[in-house]
């Protein structure tokens, strides 16, 4: 039957500089993260058969992010879509995707990309594969199917590491791992009219919600402020030379250099 393989993606907001955002479909995209984990998935399923289910959380404006995952050649995509889920931080982020991905069972393989461009906290990942008692490895760069496992290429901080992995397992999938697809207008036309995306409330999962949303969440945002960057350049003239030694006396000057 090959494997089954979840892989959680985002709706981002493309604008997050004006403090708290309405989602709506013109301020949201896919995560740009999360597509080479869909990618590592997609070629697992054509090399060892099987099927990809995409999962994210949000309002129902970001179904139209789910679309795009079916474009690309996704079998199923649920969203999980309640007003009580407004406001998770993390946690409880982790929380409710814990919950779905054990009501999707059975699962060989959960993946994620290892960071967003709005919140940027890279916790997501790890904190739901906690939650699943799943072992986990980060930062995968090549994912290969050895026996009834996997083999793993871990490249992080300088270092490469290579890691065999049980399944059932989770991964967060390294950016430079992969080129995500292009989407055909074909992939396009079919998922927009033949696709279905499935929108689970706190019900379909079972949480109660104190669980989740801004009660089960143990922190909070309280600004946000873009940051004021002031840069100067100035240009030394002369020759090379008294380029050279101007510089060196301007750096020991600063105390850069002693």
């Amino acid at each position: 039957m090959g494997f089954h393989i979840i892989v959680c993606v985002k709706a981002v907001i493309v604008d997050t500089s004006h403090g708290r955002v309405i989602r709506s479909p013109d301020q949201l995209a896919l995560n740009p993260y999360d597509r080479p984990a869909l990618e590592a998935a997609l070629r697992m399923k054509e090399e060892c058969g099987g099927r990809v289910t995409a999962l994210s959380m949000g309002p129902a404006a970001c179904a139209f992010v789910l679309y795009e995952t079916m474009a690309m050649g996704v079998d199923r995509s649920v969203l999980l879509c309640d007003p009580a889920l407004a406001g998770s931080d993390t946690l409880a982020t982790s929380t409710a995707l814990a919950a779905a991905i054990k009501k999707l069972a059975p699962f060989d393989l959960v993946l994620f990309g290892t960071r967003t461009t709005d919140s940027d906290t890279g916790q997501v990942g790890p904190q739901t594969s906690v939650l699943l008692d799943l072992p986990l490895v980060t930062w995968a760069h090549s994912v290969e199917h050895e026996g009834s496992g996997l083999r793993i290429d871990r490249r992080a901080d300088g270092f490469q590491e290579e890691f065999a992995l049980s399944l059932p397992a989770a991964l967060t999938i390294h950016p430079a791992s992969a080129q995500p697809r292009d989407i055909g207008l074909l992939g396009i036309e079919a998922a927009f009219e033949q696709g279905k995306v499935e929108e689970w409330g706190l019900e379909d999962l079972g949480l109660f919600r104190d669980q989740v949303g801004e009660a089960g969440s143990r922190t909070s945002v309280l600004s946000l402020t873009p940051v004021a960057r002031e840069r100067k350049c100035e240009f030394i003239s002369g020759t090379a030379e008294e380029q050279a030694e101007e510089l060196i006396t301007r750096l020991k000057e600063s105390g850069l250099i002693g």
